[in-house]
C-alpha cells in the first residue's frame, strides 16, 4: 500500500487560505475559484505528473495566494 508523505507545513497553508478569504469580496465565489482550479490542475496532473504528493487543491490554495497581487484572479 502506498502512502503519500505530505511536507507541506500546515500552519503556513492555513495562513494562505485565510489570506485569500480575508482578500476576497466573497468567501463562496473564492471557494468556487479554488475548487475549479484544483479540478483542472487535477486533469493536467494525469498528463504532466510533477508533484504528486501535493494534492490538487493544496496547490490551488498555494497558487493562488501567490497571485493575491493580481485582482483578476479574486476580483469580482
Amino acid at each position: 500500500m502506498h502512502k503519500r508523505i505530505n511536507n507541506i507545513d500546515t500552519t503556513q497553508l492555513m495562513r494562505k487560505a485565510e489570506d485569500l478569504i480575508c482578500n476576497s469580496s466573497n468567501r463562496y465565489r473564492i471557494t468556487v475559484q479554488v475548487a475549479n482550479r484544483a479540478k483542472r490542475r487535477r486533469y493536467e496532473d494525469y498528463e504532466h505528473p510533477d508533484d504528486p504528493m501535493m494534492k490538487p487543491v493544496l496547490r490551488a490554495i498555494m497558487e493562488m495566494s501567490d497571485e493575491l497581487t493580481q485582482p483578476e484572479i479574486i476580483g469580482d
